[in-house]
This record gives C-alpha cells, sequence and structure tokens, in this order.
C-alpha cells in the first residue's frame, strides 16, 4: 500500500522542524548563549520552548497520522497533518513574539492530533 499523501506531509513536517532547530541556533548566537547552556533571555528561552514541545507533539503526531493513513485513508490523514502543521506554525511565530498567546497555535495542532488517533480507531473497527 502507497501513501503518498502521509509521505509528503511527513517530510512538510520534517522541513517545518528543521526550520524550528534553525530558530534556537539563531537565537543562540543572537542572544550569545553558548552550548550546552540552556538559560538564557526570555527570547532565547521562548525559541528553545518552542523545540522542545514540538518535539513532544511529534512523538504523538506522527504515529497518529500513520496509523490514520494506513487504517483509515491517506487523503484524510494528509488533511489532519496539514491542519497539524499549520496549528504548529501559528503557535511557533505566536510563541516567539509573546508566550501568553501560543495557545490558539497549540489547541488546532492538539485537535489534529486527537482526530488523527480517532480517525486510526476508526479505521481499525469499521
Amino acid at each position: 500500500m502507497q501513501l503518498p499523501w502521509a509521505s509528503w506531509i511527513t517530510i512538510v513536517t520534517l522541513l517545518m522542524y528543521f526550520w524550528v532547530i534553525a530558530n534556537v541556533g539563531r537565537a543562540r548566537g543572537k542572544y550569545q548563549v553558548k552550548a550546552p547552556s540552556v538559560d538564557g533571555p526570555p527570547e532565547f528561552l521562548r525559541s528553545l520552548r518552542v523545540q522542545i514541545n514540538t518535539s513532544e507533539q511529534l512523538i504523538f503526531f506522527l504515529p497518529a497520522l500513520w496509523l490514520c493513513a494506513y487504517w483509515w485513508s491517506d487523503q484524510v490523514a494528509a488533511l489532519g497533518g496539514a491542519l497539524w502543521i499549520v496549528g504548529r506554525v501559528v503557535y511557533a511565530l505566536a510563541y516567539y513574539r509573546d508566550a501568553a498567546k501560543r495557545s490558539a497555535g497549540f489547541g488546532i495542532a492538539t485537535l489534529a492530533s486527537i482526530g488523527l488517533l480517532l480517525g486510526a480507531v476508526y479505521g481499525l473497527i469499521r
């Protein structure tokens, strides 16, 4: 079984994650936070938290994406995956500016992940 849509979403997800990682590197240089230190000004800490939280979310998102694609629908999984990516970008851009404004993006991505998990369950039991 080929799953091209979930594959493309995975590629875009990894590119988005690379962008998040690169932003931490840029923040390290800009705010002179030398590795391995993870302490610095709030602007650096916000970049780091975006990267850490995105890592945590990937652990739930990627299996849910692929299970939904395999057991139910590649296209449905891709829609949920695209929504997750949009949510994570909204989250990151908001968090970089002000940590208190990250909730909308977090909510979008979380709902997308839960939807993918439910889609996988639906596909398994139908």
